[in-house]
Protein backbone atom coordinates (compact mmCIF):
# COMPACT_ATOMS: atom_id res chain seq x y z
CA UNK A 1 0.00 0.00 0.00
CA UNK A 2 1.37 3.59 -0.97
CA UNK A 3 2.23 5.74 1.66
CA UNK A 4 0.77 9.35 1.60
CA UNK A 5 4.33 10.84 0.73
CA UNK A 6 4.73 8.39 -2.28
CA UNK A 7 1.17 9.53 -3.38
CA UNK A 8 1.75 13.54 -3.25
CA UNK A 9 5.08 12.32 -5.61
CA UNK A 10 3.07 10.33 -8.21
CA UNK A 11 0.62 13.16 -8.16
CA UNK A 12 3.25 15.63 -8.53
CA UNK A 13 5.08 13.20 -11.51
CA UNK A 14 1.98 13.03 -13.37
CA UNK A 15 1.06 16.65 -13.31
CA UNK A 16 4.46 17.41 -14.97
CA UNK A 17 3.76 14.65 -17.49
CA UNK A 18 0.61 16.31 -18.32
CA UNK A 19 2.22 20.01 -18.87
CA UNK A 20 4.76 18.36 -21.44
CA UNK A 21 1.78 16.42 -23.27
CA UNK A 22 -0.27 19.54 -23.44
CA UNK A 23 2.81 21.68 -24.64
CA UNK A 24 3.70 19.12 -27.09
CA UNK A 25 -0.12 18.95 -27.98
CA UNK A 26 0.32 22.71 -29.32
CA UNK A 27 3.46 22.66 -30.45
CA UNK A 28 2.13 20.15 -32.97
CA UNK A 29 -1.22 21.82 -33.56
CA UNK A 30 0.58 24.68 -34.39
CA UNK A 31 3.01 23.05 -36.98
CA UNK A 32 -0.28 20.73 -38.35
CA UNK A 33 -1.79 23.96 -39.95
CA UNK A 34 1.42 24.95 -41.83
CA UNK A 35 1.66 21.35 -43.00
CA UNK A 36 -1.75 20.87 -44.03
CA UNK A 37 -1.68 23.85 -46.13
CA UNK A 38 1.42 22.66 -47.90
CA UNK A 39 0.16 19.24 -48.40
CA UNK A 40 -3.63 20.71 -49.62
CA UNK A 41 -1.67 23.27 -52.13
CA UNK A 42 0.38 20.75 -53.41
CA UNK A 43 -2.67 18.66 -54.42
CA UNK A 44 -3.51 20.91 -57.58
CA UNK A 45 -0.47 20.75 -59.34
CA UNK A 46 -0.37 17.02 -58.77
CA UNK A 47 -3.67 16.67 -60.49
CA UNK A 48 -2.79 18.84 -63.08
CA UNK A 49 0.65 17.46 -64.31
CA UNK A 50 -1.47 14.17 -64.08
CA UNK A 51 -3.96 15.43 -67.00
CA UNK A 52 -0.99 16.95 -69.18
CA UNK A 53 0.68 13.58 -68.91
CA UNK A 54 -2.97 11.84 -69.96
CA UNK A 55 -2.64 13.97 -72.97
CA UNK A 56 0.57 13.19 -73.65
CA UNK A 57 0.63 9.64 -72.97
CA UNK A 58 -2.57 8.96 -75.38
CA UNK A 59 -0.50 10.12 -78.37
CA UNK A 60 2.36 7.97 -77.27
CA UNK A 61 2.50 4.33 -77.33
CA UNK A 62 4.60 1.13 -78.60
CA UNK A 63 8.34 1.67 -78.88
CA UNK A 64 8.54 5.21 -78.74
CA UNK A 65 7.33 5.43 -75.29
CA UNK A 66 9.89 6.03 -72.64
CA UNK A 67 10.95 3.46 -70.16
CA UNK A 68 9.63 4.97 -67.51
CA UNK A 69 5.36 4.76 -68.77
CA UNK A 70 6.24 1.80 -70.63
CA UNK A 71 8.25 -0.21 -67.84
CA UNK A 72 10.68 -3.45 -67.97
CA UNK A 73 8.40 -5.47 -69.74
CA UNK A 74 8.20 -7.77 -66.60
CA UNK A 75 6.63 -7.57 -63.42
CA UNK A 76 8.54 -9.97 -61.60
CA UNK A 77 10.69 -7.59 -59.10
CA UNK A 78 8.90 -5.22 -57.16
CA UNK A 79 10.23 -2.72 -54.91
CA UNK A 80 8.02 -1.10 -51.99
CA UNK A 81 9.15 2.16 -50.94
CA UNK A 82 7.31 2.59 -47.48
CA UNK A 83 7.31 6.45 -46.08
CA UNK A 84 7.98 6.79 -42.58
CA UNK A 85 8.18 9.39 -39.70
CA UNK A 86 11.62 10.15 -38.10
CA UNK A 87 10.09 10.97 -34.84
CA UNK A 88 7.76 9.07 -32.67
CA UNK A 89 4.46 9.91 -30.45
CA UNK A 90 2.21 10.47 -33.30
CA UNK A 91 0.21 7.16 -32.04
CA UNK A 92 -0.68 4.30 -34.73
CA UNK A 93 0.94 6.32 -37.82
CA UNK A 94 3.60 4.51 -38.11
CA UNK A 95 2.03 1.13 -36.97
CA UNK A 96 -0.40 1.15 -39.59
CA UNK A 97 2.36 2.67 -42.43
CA UNK A 98 4.37 -0.78 -41.15
CA UNK A 99 1.18 -2.81 -41.71
CA UNK A 100 -0.23 -1.91 -45.03
CA UNK A 101 3.58 -1.95 -46.05
CA UNK A 102 3.81 -6.23 -44.71
CA UNK A 103 0.31 -6.62 -46.25
CA UNK A 104 1.09 -5.37 -49.76
CA UNK A 105 4.77 -7.49 -49.20
CA UNK A 106 3.07 -10.75 -48.44
CA UNK A 107 0.01 -10.59 -51.03
CA UNK A 108 3.41 -10.28 -54.03
CA UNK A 109 5.46 -12.96 -52.17
CA UNK A 110 2.36 -15.08 -52.63
CA UNK A 111 1.78 -14.40 -56.08
CA UNK A 112 5.45 -15.68 -56.32
CA UNK A 113 7.26 -12.03 -56.88
CA UNK A 114 10.40 -10.81 -55.46
CA UNK A 115 9.76 -7.59 -53.14
CA UNK A 116 12.37 -5.37 -51.96
CA UNK A 117 11.87 -2.10 -49.61
CA UNK A 118 13.02 0.95 -49.99
CA UNK A 119 12.63 2.98 -46.20
CA UNK A 120 12.27 6.55 -46.21
CA UNK A 121 12.22 8.02 -42.37
CA UNK A 122 13.59 6.05 -39.14
CA UNK A 123 10.24 4.62 -37.77
CA UNK A 124 9.51 2.04 -40.27
CA UNK A 125 12.62 0.38 -40.40
CA UNK A 126 12.84 -1.64 -36.94
CA UNK A 127 9.03 -3.45 -37.52
CA UNK A 128 10.18 -3.85 -41.53
CA UNK A 129 13.17 -5.20 -40.76
CA UNK A 130 12.10 -8.13 -37.96
CA UNK A 131 10.27 -9.87 -40.55
CA UNK A 132 11.90 -8.51 -43.96
CA UNK A 133 15.38 -8.10 -42.81
CA UNK A 134 17.31 -9.42 -46.10
CA UNK A 135 14.53 -7.31 -48.70
CA UNK A 136 15.78 -4.05 -47.23
CA UNK A 137 17.81 -2.84 -50.40
CA UNK A 138 18.23 0.87 -49.08
CA UNK A 139 17.10 3.51 -46.92
CA UNK A 140 16.74 7.54 -47.32
CA UNK A 141 17.38 9.15 -44.01
CA UNK A 142 15.49 12.74 -44.18
CA UNK A 143 15.94 13.37 -39.67
CA UNK A 144 18.78 15.35 -40.75
CA UNK A 145 16.24 18.21 -42.05
CA UNK A 146 13.97 20.19 -40.03
CA UNK A 147 11.12 19.48 -42.70
CA UNK A 148 11.92 17.17 -46.09
CA UNK A 149 11.03 19.45 -48.87
CA UNK A 150 11.67 19.16 -52.72
CA UNK A 151 15.03 18.90 -52.16
CA UNK A 152 14.69 15.38 -50.20
CA UNK A 153 11.80 14.28 -52.99
CA UNK A 154 14.47 15.35 -55.91
CA UNK A 155 17.47 13.05 -54.72
CA UNK A 156 14.70 9.77 -53.59
CA UNK A 157 13.04 10.37 -57.03
CA UNK A 158 17.16 10.09 -58.91
CA UNK A 159 18.23 7.24 -56.97
CA UNK A 160 15.12 5.17 -57.69
CA UNK A 161 14.92 5.94 -61.05
CA UNK A 162 18.93 5.11 -61.38
CA UNK A 163 17.80 1.67 -59.57
CA UNK A 164 14.56 1.07 -62.27
CA UNK A 165 17.17 1.77 -65.13
CA UNK A 166 19.95 -0.21 -63.78
CA UNK A 167 17.26 -3.17 -63.74
CA UNK A 168 17.16 -3.89 -60.14
CA UNK A 169 13.47 -3.68 -60.33
CA UNK A 170 10.59 -3.77 -62.32
CA UNK A 171 7.66 -2.21 -60.42
CA UNK A 172 7.89 0.42 -57.81
CA UNK A 173 5.12 1.13 -54.93
CA UNK A 174 4.37 4.19 -52.83
CA UNK A 175 3.63 3.21 -49.17
CA UNK A 176 2.35 6.30 -47.83
CA UNK A 177 0.09 8.02 -45.78
CA UNK A 178 -2.63 10.40 -47.11
CA UNK A 179 -3.85 13.08 -44.63
CA UNK A 180 -7.56 13.63 -44.11
CA UNK A 181 -8.15 15.14 -41.15
CA UNK A 182 -6.28 15.45 -37.28
CA UNK A 183 -7.96 12.29 -36.71
CA UNK A 184 -7.51 10.51 -39.66
CA UNK A 185 -4.50 9.42 -41.81
CA UNK A 186 -4.75 6.56 -44.11
CA UNK A 187 -2.07 4.73 -45.41
CA UNK A 188 -2.21 3.88 -49.61
CA UNK A 189 -0.58 2.23 -51.92
CA UNK A 190 0.21 3.85 -55.30
CA UNK A 191 1.99 2.59 -58.30
CA UNK A 192 4.83 5.06 -58.54
CA UNK A 193 7.29 3.13 -61.21
CA UNK A 194 6.29 3.05 -64.43
CA UNK A 195 4.29 5.81 -64.08
CA UNK A 196 0.89 4.22 -64.63
CA UNK A 197 -1.05 5.87 -67.82
CA UNK A 198 -3.26 8.30 -66.24
CA UNK A 199 -6.93 8.22 -67.81
CA UNK A 200 -7.63 10.52 -70.30
CA UNK A 201 -10.35 13.20 -69.38
CA UNK A 202 -12.39 15.39 -72.06
CA UNK A 203 -11.07 18.43 -71.09
CA UNK A 204 -7.60 16.73 -71.94
CA UNK A 205 -8.79 14.47 -74.57
CA UNK A 206 -11.15 16.85 -76.57
CA UNK A 207 -8.21 19.68 -77.16
CA UNK A 208 -6.59 20.18 -79.99
CA UNK A 209 -2.93 20.73 -78.81
CA UNK A 210 0.20 20.80 -80.88
CA UNK A 211 3.31 19.96 -79.02
CA UNK A 212 6.48 21.16 -79.50
CA UNK A 213 9.18 19.31 -79.82
CA UNK A 214 7.39 16.14 -80.14
CA UNK A 215 5.66 14.04 -77.13
CA UNK A 216 8.51 11.63 -76.71
CA UNK A 217 10.82 14.26 -75.76
CA UNK A 218 8.39 16.07 -73.80
CA UNK A 219 6.99 12.87 -71.73
CA UNK A 220 11.14 11.51 -71.14
CA UNK A 221 11.62 15.28 -69.38
CA UNK A 222 8.23 15.25 -67.84
CA UNK A 223 8.06 11.82 -66.33
CA UNK A 224 10.97 11.93 -63.91
CA UNK A 225 9.54 15.27 -62.49
CA UNK A 226 6.15 13.61 -62.16
CA UNK A 227 7.94 10.91 -60.11
CA UNK A 228 9.47 13.64 -57.81
CA UNK A 229 6.42 15.35 -57.90
CA UNK A 230 4.29 11.92 -56.21
CA UNK A 231 7.42 11.74 -53.52
CA UNK A 232 7.22 15.47 -52.27
CA UNK A 233 3.84 15.13 -52.28
CA UNK A 234 3.82 11.74 -50.45
CA UNK A 235 6.31 14.18 -47.70
CA UNK A 236 4.21 16.94 -47.38
CA UNK A 237 1.45 13.93 -46.50
CA UNK A 238 3.63 12.37 -43.96
CA UNK A 239 4.17 15.77 -42.43
CA UNK A 240 0.66 16.89 -42.21
CA UNK A 241 0.02 13.50 -40.97
CA UNK A 242 2.48 13.06 -38.28
CA UNK A 243 1.28 16.38 -37.24
CA UNK A 244 -2.26 15.56 -37.22
CA UNK A 245 -1.54 11.88 -35.24
CA UNK A 246 0.56 13.89 -32.59
CA UNK A 247 -1.67 16.33 -31.56
CA UNK A 248 -4.34 13.81 -31.15
CA UNK A 249 -2.04 11.29 -29.13
CA UNK A 250 -1.20 14.10 -27.26
CA UNK A 251 -4.46 14.97 -26.26
CA UNK A 252 -5.50 11.59 -25.31
CA UNK A 253 -2.20 11.50 -23.19
CA UNK A 254 -3.27 15.00 -21.25
CA UNK A 255 -6.79 13.81 -20.30
CA UNK A 256 -5.21 10.18 -19.37
CA UNK A 257 -2.79 12.41 -17.02
CA UNK A 258 -5.81 14.28 -15.91
CA UNK A 259 -8.22 11.69 -14.84
CA UNK A 260 -5.40 9.55 -13.35
CA UNK A 261 -4.53 12.51 -11.38
CA UNK A 262 -7.77 13.01 -10.02
CA UNK A 263 -8.05 9.60 -8.82
CA UNK A 264 -4.71 9.85 -7.36
CA UNK A 265 -6.14 13.11 -5.65
CA UNK A 266 -9.19 11.09 -4.34
CA UNK A 267 -6.66 8.12 -3.14
CA UNK A 268 -4.43 10.49 -1.43
CA UNK A 269 -7.39 12.49 0.56
CA UNK A 270 -9.02 9.38 1.41
CA UNK A 271 -5.43 8.40 2.82
CA UNK A 272 -5.16 11.34 4.65
CA UNK A 273 -8.57 11.30 6.28
CA UNK A 274 -7.90 7.59 7.30
CA UNK A 275 -4.57 8.54 9.02
CA UNK A 276 -5.87 11.77 10.54
CA UNK A 277 -8.73 9.61 11.99
CA UNK A 278 -6.67 7.06 13.27
CA UNK A 279 -4.36 9.47 15.54
CA UNK A 280 -8.16 10.95 16.45
CA UNK A 281 -9.22 7.72 18.14
CA UNK A 282 -5.70 7.25 19.57
CA UNK A 283 -5.75 10.24 20.88
CA UNK A 284 -9.58 9.99 22.24
CA UNK A 285 -8.50 6.51 23.70
CA UNK A 286 -5.36 7.89 25.86
CA UNK A 287 -7.40 10.69 27.01
CA UNK A 288 -10.29 7.82 28.41
CA UNK A 289 -7.43 5.53 29.68
CA UNK A 290 -6.37 8.49 31.82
Amino acid sequence: MASLKELKDRIGSVKSTQKITKAKQMVAAAKLRRAQAAAEEARPYATRLSAVMASLASKVSGDSAPKLLAGTGAAQKHLLVVVNTDKGLCGGLNSNIVKEAKAQAAQLIAAGKDVQFYLVGKKGRAPIKRDHESRISKHFDTSAVRTPGFEEADAIADELIELFEGGHFDVAHLVAPKFQSALVQTPTTTQLIPVPSPEVTEDTDGAAVEYEPDEEEILDALLPRYVKTQLFGALLEREASEHGASMTAMDNATRNAGDLINKLTIQYNRRRQAAITTELIEIIAGAEAL
